[in-house]
């Protein structure tokens, strides 16, 4: 209701070097409001947008909206629930800096992945957790 404190938290964190991002973008509270008013770094696009790509044209044109506008505020975009290779390569195509999805990797619990970041930390040539989809 009153947006203006949570402003004013959020830019003490951005200046503190914490990154945000606006989660579910396009649903909900996501305002197109809040891309002026907040410190924002990254706009991830909620996986509704992405289960339905390519079924229609407007489906489509909605997902390399949020692309172009995210990228024209200097803002990294990450697309939510990627679960295929046509997915992927529609984002690839079409500018999308990073993705999460079950095309990658599914969920595990707490315990798994610290086990899972002690494993790595140990190697000499450490693997990378996140894999930016531009690259290579």
């Amino acid at each position: 209701e009153n947006i203006k404190p949570a402003i004013e938290i959020l830019q003490r964190l951005h200046e503190l070097g914490v990154t945000i991002a606006l989660d579910d973008f396009g649903t909900s509270y996501s305002s197109l409001n809040y891309l002026t008013q907040l410190p924002l770094d990254t706009l991830k696009i909620d996986q509704s947008f992405i289960r339905k790509l390519g079924n229609s044209a407007q489906d489509t044109a909605i997902i390399r909206t949020i692309i172009s506008l995210a990228h024209s505020l200097d803002l990294n975009v990450v697309a939510e629930g990627v679960e295929t290779q046509t997915q992927l390569d529609f984002l690839k195509a079409n500018g999308c800096d990073q993705i999460q999805g079950y095309l990658f990797g599914r969920p595990i619990a707490a315990d798994a992945i610290t086990q899972r970041l002690k494993e790595l930390s140990s190697l000499k040539t450490p693997e990378k957790l996140f894999v930016n989809i531009n690259e290579g």
